[in-house]
């Protein structure tokens, strides 16, 4: 691979298509920060969505158009972007966030037997402060109330309560459907003033967003002129390989922008998408081989989800359903 084309292909990669619902989101976040400016209780926000539904590299774009270069010990930083560690504990998720705003050291300076949680809270409270962080995003945020007690979450909810309240920052969770057992404790139900969720594209219902979408993705490739993604046979593979989920359309599409890449290739069209499919999909009936009136669909029907009350760990957790196998012509009367 060469220079050009590893240029080329990450720009590609890391392209962000704004369509309708991610530019309000966006909108969302940038009041959220003009708002904190009038002072009094900060106003929150809550965005789930399922796996692979863009959450993730949404909030990467948020941040870096305020935030382009790596952040330094005295630089200020508008947006704080952190994620919940891998031990989900309180504690851990204060000092991931002293160490996303540049505080080194925090990892032994959490297992100190002097640090106590109300010290390093106040640390993340006055370095907040010093960093003018303008608004908190929490990605992941499930992660640290799943399997935990009421009272557990109840003091989850008060200690980032007293963050907010105290640093003046208004703070966004984010995080999978059942994330909204947040807005269930009394600190968190008022405060999430603001509540979103990005589905995956489903053609019974409004299908113009994933033609959008398409078309958005189609001017960003690295070719001389962008491809017809939106041209009724493309349009209905790609949903058909990708059941309306962000991330497997991006691979699938990914994959055959960089096998045309690497071939020097000045135009893309559906034979690579078939090339790329039957890659990953050998056994599968390919998608962009099957005539578009005999093609059978699958979107989503119901989303993951998470049972407090279940007996068990494995049970707590229930996977996302998508439906049988629909043919194209009754899916798509669904939205007639």
């Amino acid at each position: 691979m060469t220079e050009e084309q590893s240029i080329k292909l990450k720009a590609f990669w890391d392209c962000f298509v704004e369509y309708p619902l991610l530019k309000e989101i966006m909108s969302d976040f940038d009041r959220l920060r003009e708002n904190r400016l009038l002072g009094g209780d900060q106003q929150c926000m809550l965005l789930t969505g399922d796996t692979g539904c863009g959450k993730s590299h949404l909030i990467r774009h948020y941040q870096s158009r305020l935030q382009s270069d790596p952040i330094s010990k005295f630089d200020s930083l508008p947006v704080l972007v952190s994620r919940i560690p891998s031990k989900f504990t309180l504690e851990e998720t204060v000092l991931q966030l002293l160490k996303d705003l540049g505080q080194f050291g925090t990892t032994a300076r959490g297992r100190s037997r002097i640090t106590t949680d109300s010290s390093l809270t106040y640390s993340l409270v006055e370095l907040l402060k010093v960093k003018q962080v303008e608004l908190i995003i929490i990605n992941e945020f499930q992660e640290l109330i799943e399997f935990k007690s009421v009272e557990k979450r109840q003091a989850i909810a008060n200690r980032f309560k007293y963050i907010s309240e105290e640093a003046g920052v208004p703070i966004v969770l984010v995080g999978m459907p059942w994330a909204v057992m947040i807005a269930e404790e009394p600190q968190w139900s008022s405060r999430l003033v603001t509540r979103r969720s990005i589905p995956y594209f489903k053609l019974s219902e409004n299908p113009v967003h994933f033609i959008q979408f398409l078309k958005g993705l189609a001017k960003k490739m690295p070719f001389d002129h962008p491809p017809m993604l939106e041209e009724k046979q493309i349009s209905i593979g790609l949903f058909a390989a990708s059941r309306g989920e962000m991330r497997a359309l991006r691979h699938l599409i990914n994959d055959a922008v960089k096998d045309a890449v690497l071939e020097d290739e000045n135009e893309f069209d559906m034979q690579r998408l078939r090339h790329s499919y039957a890659k990953f999909n050998p056994q599968k009936l390919n998608p962009f081989d099957t005539p578009f009136n005999e093609l059978k669909l699958s979107e989503i029907e119901r989303y993951s989800g998470y049972n407090p009350k279940a007996l068990s760990s494995d049970e707590a957790l229930t996977d996302r359903v998508f439906s049988k196998n629909i043919p194209i012509k009754e899916l798509l009367k669904k939205n007639a």
